[in-house]
């Protein structure tokens, strides 16, 4: 972590308080909340084969908002620990997938920093917690396989439901970064919020998700396979489709690789126009020697409320 000036010292309570994010994405038109005058993006880079690109340096860089050039004021390049939420399918479709499932979940606990606090919300027409109710998160990797296992799977499908009951839960993370892993058909026919809702609940959250869909469960006219695009894309994360089994466990730990190569990059907004009650455009930069091939994954846009607001 590098702070560029003593100025920080009074700006890192806030830093800290607030969860101000943009986080990893295609450079869209969404909106977060900013709730702080440091504005923290997180950004993943990738290469040509869509592999996360750690280590670059704070002057591969630049940050734009609303069309100017801002002072990076704090650039982290670290792997640190973040709160994931599983969110698994547990209707009749996933009856002959529970294997798999385990070993997708193991793999991505085992290439997670080993300080990420997880948990699992298990799904059919309920949403059910797979650690006991006394217990938010755990670190414990065989705890977290266990609450995978722990409702039989059968039912319906309450899908859009159960990502925003893991979006609620996140609400009581102990990190600032925070992430939804969803493995689903994004199929729905249980839920009591609408595919609108739950949208408009991913636009709203700073989380992270990233989907991914289970070959071996896919109903012609049932899965939806572009609304696990639209959701990942929304919140800044990817989507992944795998063909085959070993590629969905490969899939798993891509993304547990992906989240832990990030940058964390904040600015204060220096233009004397900044206003708190309007959407601001965001557009980060990466520019290095001899690299052509890398792209940009950061929202492009966030509104934050209105001093006296928050």
């Amino acid at each position: 972590m590098h702070w560029r000036n003593p100025r920080h010292i009074l700006l890192g309570a806030a830093f800290c308080a607030a969860i101000p994010l943009v986080v990893h994405a295609r450079q869209d038109a969404e909106v977060f909340k900013s709730g702080a005058e440091l504005v923290v993006l997180h950004v993943n880079v990738f290469d040509k084969r869509s592999d996360a690109v750690p280590e670059l340096p704070q002057s591969a860089f630049t940050i734009f908002e609303d069309g100017k050039a801002q002072e990076i004021e704090f650039f982290s390049a670290g792997d640190v620990p973040v709160t994931v939420g599983l969110i698994v399918d547990n209707s009749t479709s996933m009856l002959t997938e529970r294997e798999m499932v385990l070993s997708g979940a193991t793999a991505f606990a085992e290439s997670s920093h080993p300080e990420d606090e997880m948990f699992a919300l298990i799904f059919n027409e309920h949403v059910r917690h797979g650690l006991p109710s006394s217990i938010d998160f755990t670190k414990n990797r065989l705890q977290l396989r266990g609450s995978l296992q722990r409702f039989t799977p059968g039912g319906k499908t309450a899908f859009y439901d159960a990502v925003i009951a893991g979006l609620d839960h996140l609400e009581k993370a102990g990190y600032q970064k925070r992430v939804l892993v969803v493995l689903s058909d994004g199929g729905d026919n249980a839920s009591q919020h609408s595919e609108k809702e739950m949208l408009e609940r991913v636009s709203s959250s700073s989380a992270l998700v990233y989907t991914v869909l289970d070959p071996n469960v896919v109903v012609p006219g049932e899965s939806k396979p572009a609304v696990l695009r639209r959701l990942a894309k929304l919140s800044g994360g990817v989507a992944y489709f795998p063909k085959t089994s070993r590629a969905l466990i490969a899939a798993f730990q891509e993304v547990a690789e992906n989240i832990r190569r990030g940058y964390s990059i904040g600015y204060l907004p220096s233009s004397a126009e900044h206003r708190h009650d309007q959407q601001h455009r965001v557009r980060v930069t990466v520019r290095v020697p001899g690299r052509g091939d890398l792209t940009v994954r950061v929202r492009n846009g966030y509104a934050e409320p209105a001093p006296g607001t928050r």
